[in-house]
């Protein structure tokens, strides 16, 4: 089979990417920390098997969390067919800007392939930030790969800072509302297809992205908002 090929050179075998970004604060404790647990657990061999239908790309998953303090649960990238899934547990405060300073030293090249596709990154959060956030935050914005990366929040609960949420995603469609555990469990499985949309053929988003710039490594993933999940229709469980 032919090697597809695009403006910039071949697709195939490029790594991409995956980051799964947790609060893991005190207010995460019981129902929520586990509905992420048992959810994101679910996921994994949908995404493999989403990986192994698409030729495009090499997907490597990666678990951040943070509370006091942030830490890598997943200290390097793991091709997503021998990733597994570390239960996380919650207590402490929500110190995100610390999360933020180790994603970008991640997102700088190296340790990241110039020739990657665009990183997905997705933030599951359900407070308010208890450090000096915004710094790093344009500093991880300011680096190619964090401009490129996909960027999706996942809002948990009433309590949660969506503003702090929009200000990561640059896009209030890509925060996510999760306000009970059903609801919760469907934003997580919709944020990991994200990278196989994004190392999807550029042909599929030629009508959206007639216009992006194509150096091979801007995503093709132009136009989220039309797939984003519904959730009004999930009534089960009580409202965080």
């Amino acid at each position: 089979m032919a090697v597809m090929k695009r403006p910039g050179g071949e697709l195939a075998s490029r790594p991409l990417h995956f980051f799964w970004i947790v609060d893991c604060s005190g207010s995460m404790y019981g129902e929520k920390i586990g509905t992420v647990n048992h959810a994101i657990q679910s996921t994994i061999p949908e995404m493999v098997a989403a990986a192994e239908n698409n030729p495009n790309a090499q997907l490597m998953i990666r678990t951040l969390k943070f509370s006091t303090g942030a830490s890598w649960v997943t200290s390097s990238p793991v091709n997503v067919e021998e990733f597994a899934w570390d239960d996380l547990e919650a207590a402490g405060v929500t110190d995100l800007g610390k999360a933020f300073e180790l994603l970008a030293a991640q997102l700088t090249i190296p340790p990241m392939s110039d020739r990657a596709l665009p990183p997905v990154l997705v933030l599951l959060s359900d407070g308010q930030p208890t450090d000096n956030y915004k710094r790093p935050l344009e500093e991880l914005k300011k680096l190619p790969w964090g401009r490129k990366a996909v960027r999706i929040a996942i809002s948990i609960g009433q309590d949660a800072d969506d503003a702090v949420l929009e200000e990561f995603t640059g896009n209030k469609e890509l925060v996510l509302q999760a306000n009970n555990a059903a609801a919760l469990t469907k934003m997580i499985k919709w944020a990991s297809t994200a990278a196989s949309l994004v190392s999807a053929p550029a042909s599929i988003a030629a009508d959206t992205a007639e216009n992006a710039p194509d150096d091979g490594q801007t995503p093709v993933i132009v136009s989220l908002g039309g797939a984003l999940p519904d959730t009004d229709d999930i009534q089960d469980g009580d409202v965080w």
